[in-house]
C-alpha cells in the first residue's frame, strides 16, 4: 500500500469511526449524511467516494463487527475441548457480543429497511454465506471427530443460522442471564432434539 492509498484508508476509517458514534447515539434512520459531514469535516463527495451511500457506510461497519466477532471467536476457540463445548461457547458469544453490541439497535433498523440496492443485497448475501461456512465447518468438525452422526451439513448450517437469527430478535428484551439460558436451550435442542424416541 503506497502513501496515497494509506491516507485514503485512514480517511475511510476516520469517517467510519465518526459515523459509528452517530449511529449508536441517534440510530440508523435519524443519522443523515449531513450529520456525518459535520462530525468528520469531510465533504459529502469524499464520503460517497469511500462508501457510495449511507447504506454502504453502515454495512462497512456491520462487516467490521462481523470480522471482529470472528477474530474473538478464533482466540477463544482453542479453550474448548470438544465440538459440543464449542457450540455452547458459540452461543454464549452470540449473546455477549451481539445482544449488547452498541450497533445492535441501528442494525435492526437497517435490516428492516426494505429499499436496498442490489450491491447492498449482494454484500449482505456474502456476509450470510460466511456465517453458513462457519456453521458448516463447526458441524463438520463434530462429524469428523465422531461426536455427531452423519447428516447433510449444508442443511444443518442453514437451520443453525435461522435458529440464531430468530433468537437474536426474540431475546432482545431478555436479561443477560435469560438470553444465555435461552441460547443454551436452543443449542441443546439443535444437538439432541426433544423427542424421547427418534424415528427409525
Amino acid at each position: 500500500m503506497n502513501k496515497k492509498q494509506l491516507q485514503s484508508e485512514q480517511t475511510k476509517k476516520k469517517v467510519a469511526h465518526a459515523a459509528r458514534t452517530l449511529f449508536v447515539q441517534k440510530g440508523y434512520k435519524a443519522t443523515s449524511i449531513e450529520d456525518i459531514v459535520e462530525a468528520t469535516g469531510s465533504s459529502k463527495g469524499n464520503i460517497y467516494y469511500h462508501f457510495k451511500s449511507k447504506e454502504g457506510l453502515f454495512l462497512y461497519l456491520i462487516e467490521e463487527w462481523d470480522y471482529e466477532w470472528e477474530q474473538k471467536w478464533r482466540e477463544k476457540e482453542p479453550l474448548y475441548t470438544t465440538t459440543i463445548d464449542k457450540f455452547f461457547g458459540f452461543a454464549e458469544q452470540m449473546v455477549l457480543e451481539d445482544l449488547n453490541h452498541p450497533l445492535t439497535k441501528s442494525a435492526d433498523e437497517f435490516f428492516k429497511n426494505e429499499e436496498k440496492t442490489s450491491e447492498i443485497e449482494e454484500r449482505v448475501t456474502e456476509m450470510v454465506e460466511r456465517h453458513l461456512i462457519f456453521n458448516q465447518q463447526l458441524i463438520q468438525e463434530g462429524i469428523d471427530n465422531g461426536q455427531f452422526g452423519h447428516h447433510d451439513v449444508k442443511s444443518l448450517a442453514v437451520i443453525l443460522e435461522g435458529l440464531m437469527f430468530g433468537l437474536s430478535h426474540m431475546s432482545r428484551k431478555s436479561s443477560l442471564q435469560g438470553a444465555l439460558s435461552l441460547y443454551h436451550d436452543a443449542i441443546r435442542v439443535f444437538l439432541y432434539g426433544i423427542a424421547v424416541h427418534q424415528p427409525e
